[in-house]
């Protein structure tokens, strides 16, 4: 049922666990998310229900069951578990008070502003090498205009088809 299974290990080398990406998310039990911030898996469950009583996210969209088959005693046992999405995780990780969920709060802050300053830079970057090729454009086309009409190489009919590339060009360097 996964799309993708990532291995986990935290900087201190004691966490280690597999984490599913399914569905653009990443999705943990219970048990994994204790594991994770180095907490017992009550202490999760607590923090789990209060997410859910005060509002703060809601079950349907951030769960998930799935049938697991684990080794119990010996032999093989297919057991239902539920799984907990990105959300979840994160605002498990943001309430747990813990040297390891102290770890996560700080990664996943610095995570996220990577991603929001070189989103940022990537999107004023393309922004910028797209007004400079409209920029271009336009220029390529007043100059092909301008070296048409002085050299009398326009009837009147091409100079109708060059006023609406000239407009059609403006038009797309200014939305």
């Amino acid at each position: 049922m996964p799309d993708k299974i990532v291995l986990y290990q935290s900087d201190d080398g004691k966490a280690s666990l597999e984490v599913r990406l399914e569905q653009e998310t990443v999705w943990l039990s219970q048990k994994q998310m204790a594991e994770l911030l180095d907490k017992d898996t009550d202490t999760i469950g607590l923090h789990i229900r209060n997410i859910y009583k005060e509002g703060e996210l809601e079950p349907d969209a951030t769960t998930e069951q799935s049938s697991v088959v684990q080794n119990e005693g010996g032999r093989e046992v297919r057991r239902k578990l539920k799984f907990y999405n990105l959300d979840v995780i994160i605002s498990v990780g943001y309430r747990v008070k813990s040297q390891r969920g102290t770890q996560f709060r700080q990664w996943a802050t610095r995570v996220l502003r990577d991603h929001l300053v070189k989103g940022y830079t990537i999107h004023e970057q393309r922004l910028r090498d797209e007004t400079a090729k409209q920029l271009e454009m336009q220029q390529t086309v007043d100059l092909l205009a301008r070296t048409l009409t002085t050299q009398e190489l326009v009837t009147e009919t091409g100079k109708d088809v060059l006023r609406v590339v000239n407009d059609y060009a403006y038009a797309l360097g200014n939305p």
